[in-house]
C-alpha cells in the first residue's frame, strides 16, 4: 500500500509543475520513440529481405556473367557475356547435387495486345525455371521441352502484365506481339499465351513487380529477340540447403576449368547463394539502423540528464517538506524511495508516450514513404525497461541527496 501511496504522491508532485514535467520528459519521449521507430524499420527491412529471398525459391544459387577486372578496375557481375548453354550443360552433367537448372536471358520490350500495350520484362528460361522459383500456374500450362527444342513462340504471362493487356479477360489462347527493338522499324513477333502465373506480388520498399513479366522459352528469346548465344545467368537449385556450399565450390571449379582461367586470375563469373544475397542486401540497412540507434541512445541519455536536473531542483524546492517528513518519523530510506519513485514515474511516463510516438511514426513512414516497418513486442518491452532504467540511474543521485539532508537544517531552510 505504501508503494502505491508513493506513486500517488509522485504524480501529485509532477502535476504541480505540468509544463516542467513535460519538458523534462521530452528527451525520454523522443529517445524511446526513436528506438521504436529504428527497430521497426530494421525489422521491416529484414522481413523485406526475407520476402525477396523467398521469391527465389528454396536452395537456389544464381550464376551471373561477368566479375572481372581490366586495368585495375572491377566491372562487376553482368559486365561481360561469358556464360553459355555449354556451361549449363556441363554443370548438369558433372556437378552432383543439382536438382534443377535453368538458363536465364532478360530484356525489356514493348508488348502489344489489340489496342493495348505495355513495356514489360521478357524472361527467357527453361521449364525448370518455374520449379526453381517456386512459381505456380493459375490458368493454362507451362511450356515444355519440345517448345525449347523448336524455339516455339509461346509465352507464360504474369498477373500484372495480363491485367494491363487484357483488362480482366482470359489471356490463355490470346496472341500478343513482342517488339523486336530498334524503334518503330524493328517489327514484332507474335506469341501465343499458354499460361497465366499465380501472383508473387511486389518487392516491399521498392518498385519491383515480380508479376510484370512475360516468360518465354530461352531458345526463342536468344534466337528471335536477342540474336545472342550468351546467357545473362544460370539458376541452380540444389537437393538440400546443406549441399549448397559444396555445389557452389564445384561449379566454380568447373567454370574456371571450362573458361580456361589460370591460377591467380579472377573469375569471369559470379556465384551468389541465397545467404550471400541476403547478407549483401542487409548490410546497408543494418548500418543505417546502427546510426539511428546511436541517435536514439543519445536522446535517452539527454533525457536522463534532464530528469536528474529537474529532480535536483525539486529536492531544493522541497527541502522544508523533507525536513517535516523526517521530523514526523520518515526514515532516510523512505525519502530516498519517494524521490526515486518520482524519477522512475517521470521516465516511465515519458517511455509510454515515446512508445506511442514511435508506433505512430512507424505507421506514418509506412503510409507516406512505403518503407516497410514491423513493430515487435520485444522492442516495446525493452524500450520501456530502458526508460525505467534511465529513471533509476539518473534519479538515484538526487534521491540520495534528499535522503542525506539533516532534518534540523532542512526545517530551517527558507
Amino acid at each position: 500500500m505504501r508503494f502505491f501511496a508513493a506513486i500517488r504522491i509522485a504524480f501529485r508532485a509532477l502535476l504541480r509543475n505540468k509544463m516542467r514535467a513535460v519538458l523534462t520528459m521530452l528527451g525520454v519521449i523522443f529517445g524511446v520513440g526513436a528506438v521504436i521507430t529504428t527497430v521497426s524499420l530494421g525489422d521491416g527491412a529484414k522481413f523485406m529481405v526475407q520476402q525477396q529471398i523467398a521469391t527465389m525459391g528454396e536452395n537456389v544459387m544464381l550464376i551471373f556473367a561477368g566479375n572481372f577486372s581490366r586495368g585495375g578496375v572491377s566491372f562487376g557481375s553482368g559486365s561481360s557475356s561469358t556464360l553459355t548453354l555449354e556451361d549449363m550443360e556441363a554443370i548438369r552433367r558433372e556437378v552432383p547435387g543439382v536438382r534443377n537448372i535453368s538458363p536465364e536471358v532478360r530484356t525489356s520490350r514493348q508488348v502489344i495486345a489489340g489496342g493495348l500495350n505495355t513495356s514489360t520484362s521478357i524472361i527467357g528460361a527453361s521449364p525448370d525455371y518455374f520449379a526453381i522459383r517456386s512459381w505456380t500456374i493459375k490458368d493454362g500450362s507451362f511450356f515444355s521441352e519440345p517448345d525449347i527444342t523448336t524455339a516455339s513462340k509461346v509465352a507464360v504471362i504474369g498477373k500484372t502484365t495480363a491485367q494491363t493487356l487484357f483488362e480482366g479477360n482470359d489471356p490463355v489462347g490470346q496472341v500478343v506481339r513482342v517488339s523486336m527493338g530498334g524503334g518503330s522499324t524493328g517489327g514484332s513477333i507474335p506469341f501465343t499465351i499458354i499460361g497465366v502465373l499465380n501472383p508473387k506480388g511486389s518487392s516491399p520498399g521498392s518498385n519491383t513487380d515480380y508479376d510484370d513479366c512475360l516468360i518465354i522459352p530461352y531458345t526463342t528469346a536468344m534466337k528471335r529477340l536477342l540474336n545472342s548465344p550468351t546467357l545473362r545467368g544460370i539458376n541452380v537449385q540444389t537437393e538440400t540447403m546443406e549441399m549448397m556450399p559444396e555445389v557452389q565450390q564445384r561449379i566454380a571449379d568447373l567454370l574456371r576449368q571450362t573458361h580456361r582461367i589460370t591460377a591467380g586470375r579472377p573469375d569471369d563469373f559470379t556465384i551468389r547463394s541465397q545467404e550471400e544475397l541476403a547478407s549483401a542486401m542487409s548490410a546497408t540497412q543494418e548500418t543505417m539502423q546502427y546510426l539511428l540507434g546511436g541517435v536514439a541512445i543519445v536522446s535517452l541519455l539527454v533525457g536522463g540528464i534532464g530528469i536528474m536536473n529537474i529532480m535536483l531542483v525539486s529536492v531544493t524546492e522541497r527541502t522544508r517538506e523533507i525536513g517535516i517528513r523526517m521530523a514526523l518519523g520518515a526514515r532516510p530510506r523512505d525519502v530516498l524511495a519517494q524521490f526515486l519513485i518520482e524519477a522512475i514515474t517521470l521516465s516511465c511516463t515519458g517511455g509510454v508516450l515515446g512508445i506511442i510516438l514511435g508506433m505512430v511514426a512507424s505507421k506514418v513512414l509506412t503510409q507516406l514513404k512505403s518503407w516497410p516497418t514491423l513493430t515487435s513486442p520485444d522492442a516495446i518491452l525493452y524500450s520501456f525497461a530502458f526508460s525505467a532504467a534511465v529513471g533509476i540511474f539518473f534519479g538515484f543521485y538526487p534521491a540520495r541527496k534528499a535522503a542525506q539532508l539533516d532534518p534540523i537544517d532542512a526545517l530551517r531552510y527558507e
